[in-house]
């Protein structure tokens, strides 16, 4: 497998294995567009997997963009579906249902830029142990959880108490709830896209 960049605290980029390979990366890529074009058209796309490899659960999320800006984000934390089925369903939640924006029309659809973060399992994580760049963050504070991708604290400039002040709000709690008692569970993420 050839390597992949993954970010670390201070920006730097250390290369890791990745799991997925370029070819497996592009069909789950072009999965996602196909999947949005067609339920655009009113049309179901085939989630069969073409390998056993994309047959594997596995949580994802998958990150639209349209020129530059944020349209949709949306994914699975837990491997319900297989990875393949996962991207496919994902895709067109984030085109369409993401309440943060409008759905995705027919005239965009062709100009999104997609992202794809593969998810490891959850794990407990202790507050001191989370490094940013490196940790995707799922904070459970009661009935209400957060969720942060690793790659979201670089782009904001987080440090690690920020990155879970943020993920506590994301939550609907208090930016400290981390502080006193939330659940701390964290993932990694082999995160892939286009440009």
């Amino acid at each position: 497998m050839s390597p992949s960049p993954s970010d670390t605290a201070n920006g730097s980029q250390v290369l890791q294995p990745a799991a997925y390979s370029f070819e497996e990366r592009s069909r789950l890529l072009q999965l996602a567009h196909r999947a949005i074009e067609a339920r655009l058209a009113g049309r179901d796309v085939n989630v069969t997997s073409p390998t056993p490899h994309l047959d594997q659960k596995r949580g994802a999320f998958t990150t639209l963009q349209l020129d530059g800006e944020l349209r949709g984000c949306v994914g699975y934390v837990f491997p319900v579906y297989s990875l393949y089925r996962t991207v496919a369903e994902t895709a067109v939640a984030a085109a369409l249902h993401d309440i943060r924006f409008s759905p995705v029309t027919a005239e965009e659809a062709p100009r999104l830029k997609i992202e794809i973060s593969v998810l490891s399992p959850l794990r407990p994580i202790l507050p001191e142990e989370i490094e940013v760049g490196r940790h995707g963050l799922l904070i459970t504070c009661g009935m209400r959880r957060g969720l942060l991708l690793p790659q979201v604290p670089l782009e904001h400039g987080w440090d690690r108490v920020a990155f879970l002040e943020q993920t506590c709000a994301k939550s609907g709690s208090s930016p400290d709830a981390w502080r006193h008692g939330a659940t701390l569970e964290a993932f990694t993420a082999e995160v892939f896209g286009e440009d």
